[in-house]
């Protein structure tokens, strides 16, 4: 099956969320969540990510996460990520209770696939202090990808984590997933980059978004958002439009894609230093905010 095909039945099967000009929406994707050990890439950035994520719970924004939220080749079961990062997972319940949790499945979490897989590891967990389980993310569902379509003027915006523009990390991501946990995860440690994955392979990167802007071109998408190659991508009315939100595991940072108002924008969150030298969390506007109706296309 070619990549082609493979976004297409993605987009096929994808859940639609109607939205307006009133809508808020925070996408993230590529968190790769761990077990807080020295290869866990996430947990440097966790305190800049839960401050983001409760920044947009207070301000009434839906939360999108586009693939590879856990980091679920490298640890083998969902309990020790939980464990070692419970605060963000009884965040996402909190927006989860309001019906404001949309969740994307990647290579990295490929097994979110299969409900009973979630509804084993994520419906529950077990609350030590009152000794017995506790509803976590009960009833979710993950998706291979989401459209927000919008109510007025019927625009679509194609959300996904991009792997299937990648024939290995889509059909072969349990080879992919052998090697990581074997090899890679320990030679990590030591600095030594994952080379199955785009966001460590230039060469592969420009090959898979070139798939993908073909594929847009090929059935006249309007707006694409994607993860998967940890590069941030914007472009200008007029281009291609191939968005992606980067990552929560650039270095000392994390970025995103915002829609808020009927606009879309780049933003980062990252630590920064005040004038008196003490420390605080910042948001930082990097493209945008550009009106969603100047990427509409015609359909002839």
């Amino acid at each position: 099956m070619s990549s082609n095909n493979r976004l297409n039945n993605a987009y096929n099967r994808a859940k639609i969320i109607r939205f307006d000009d009133t809508s808020k929406f925070i996408l993230f994707s590529d968190c790769h969540r761990g077990d807080n050990s020295f290869a866990d890439e996430f947990a440097n950035n966790r305190n800049i990510y839960y401050h983001a994520l409760k920044h947009y719970f207070n301000n009434g924004f839906q939360y999108c996460e586009l693939g590879d939220g856990d980091e679920l080749w490298e640890n083998l079961t969902f309990e020790p990520i939980f464990e070692a990062h419970k605060n963000i997972y009884l965040l996402m319940k909190r927006f989860h209770d309001e019906n404001r949790l949309h969740m994307i499945y990647g290579n990295h979490d490929m097994v979110y696939r299969k409900q009973e897989y979630v509804k084993k590891n994520l419906y529950t967990f077990f609350e030590p202090k009152d000794e017995k389980e506790a509803a976590l993310l009960d009833q979710l569902k993950y998706h291979e990808a989401i459209i927000l379509k919008h109510r007025e003027n019927g625009q679509e915006l194609f959300l996904t984590h991009g792997h299937q523009a990648d024939f290995m990390n889509y059909h072969g991501w349990r080879f992919n997933r052998f090697l990581v946990r074997i090899l890679w995860k320990p030679l990590q440690v030591w600095g030594i980059a994952d080379p199955t994955s785009p966001a460590k392979n230039h060469r592969e990167l420009i090959r898979l978004e070139k798939r993908v802007k073909n594929w847009i071109l090929r059935n006249k998408m309007k707006i694409t958002v994607i993860g998967h190659t940890h590069r941030p991508r914007f472009p200008e009315p007029g281009d291609i439009p191939l968005f992606n939100d980067g990552s929560c595991v650039h270095p000392r940072s994390i970025t995103g894609i915002e829609i808020v108002k009927g606009t879309i924008s780049l933003i980062k969150w990252q630590i920064a230093t005040k004038e008196d030298g003490t420390l605080q969390i910042v948001r930082i506007l990097l493209e945008g905010p550009q009106k969603l109706v100047d990427y509409k296309q015609n359909e002839d």
